[in-house]
């Protein structure tokens, strides 16, 4: 009986081994919210919560106690036991630089196809912050998006993210035969790649937002390495017009900003925005050699991480320029735009 004694232990041991990465492997991404279930909270609060958007405990964690008494049902008193419990699961003091440099040598970057452009990005596209590309039409914005949509689901050792990409397009100017083009130079399987991309149409402000919570769904049931917005700020120009409605405007795009912000923090996704030009005719603009500049003010620019400013070169390049980023050098990259994606540029 001895041997089969063992080899139930061994047995056992495997079990509670598996259970130890799985249990590893839950650490690695977001916390779903079911954790939170007992010691004071119960399967209606988490429904609650459910309901309101909050799919992580990271979400909970992050949520000021205001937004959380707005949910409905739920009361002051269990606020702050929502608070605390799931402070206990997600880190929320100091730490050392040393450890913080460990976690930030350990960010996946997107490449963007150009070796130019990643050298300048030193690596890519970097995931869990929000980068903005910014510039007047045909300069490329949309083009690098479609190239990331496709790149973010390359395996790491190839400069992808190995995960899916979602896609919020306000201009309608998304286009799926492109993503195939660029598969097809990556040698990866067309359908897959389509498959791999969730699409939706924003149609108004408010819908910008409200897509932002079915985002958060998504990426708590899957893994997602892209959110693109293109474009950020193109349905705010219309659906809010002249000094009057300015605040209203700015208030609305902050929210819709701490909410791309929020799901970079949670869910380690690259956001990327895109945003519009606008140029200045008053008579200060004579004397600056580009007078145009990006659209959503103060407000824009400091949720942004990493700012690029794209222009046109001769023919089919472009330029792009680091405007703004808290540890790039103010410098240029030439790349062009190509059949199969995004390349390095000739010239």
């Amino acid at each position: 009986s001895k041997p089969q004694l063992s080899r139930v232990m061994a047995v056992a041991a495997s079990h509670a081994e598996q259970e130890v990465v799985a249990e590893e492997e839950c650490d690695a991404g977001p916390i779903p919210i079911a954790r939170l279930e007992g010691s004071g909270i119960t399967a209606g609060d988490i429904k609650k919560l459910l309901e309101a958007g909050y799919y992580t405990v990271e979400a909970v964690a992050y949520a000021t106690k205001k937004m959380l008494i707005g949910i409905k049902g739920i009361s002051e008193a269990k606020a702050d036991k929502l608070v605390e419990t799931a402070c206990k699961f997600v880190p929320m003091g100091f730490t050392t630089a040393t450890e913080y440099h460990r976690q930030r040598a350990e960010i996946i970057q997107l490449t963007t196809g150009s070796k130019e452009l990643d050298k300048l990005l030193e690596g890519g596209f970097e995931t869990g912050s929000i980068t903005e590309i910014f510039g007047e039409f045909r300069t490329g914005k949309t083009q690098l998006c479609h190239q990331l949509c496709v790149t973010c689901q390359l395996p790491l050792d190839s400069g992808g993210g190995e995960g899916k990409a979602i896609y919020v397009d306000t201009e309608g100017t998304f286009r799926p035969q492109r993503l195939l083009a660029i598969a097809e130079r990556y040698g990866l399987n067309g359908d897959d790649v389509l498959d791999n991309v969730a699409y939706a149409r924003a149609y108004n402000s408010d819908h910008q937002s409200s897509l932002l919570v079915q985002a958060a769904a998504m990426m708590s049931e899957s893994r997602y390495a892209l959110l693109v917005i293109d474009s950020a700020t193109a349905l705010y120009r219309t659906d809010y017009s002249g000094r009057g409605e300015l605040a209203a405007r700015q208030m609305h795009l902050a929210r819709f900003l701490r909410s791309l912000l929020r799901l970079a923090d949670e869910f380690g996704v690259a956001v990327v925005v895109t945003n519009q030009v606008v140029a200045q005719v008053d008579g200060g603009s004579v004397f600056q050699a580009d007078p145009k500049k990006p659209i959503g003010g103060n407000i824009m620019a400091h949720a942004s991480t990493t700012r690029l400013s794209l222009r046109k070169g001769r023919g089919e390049t472009r330029i792009c320029k680091i405007y703004d980023s808290p540890s790039l050098p103010e410098a240029e990259a030439m790349f062009s735009i190509q059949p199969n994606g995004i390349g390095d540029g000739s010239e």
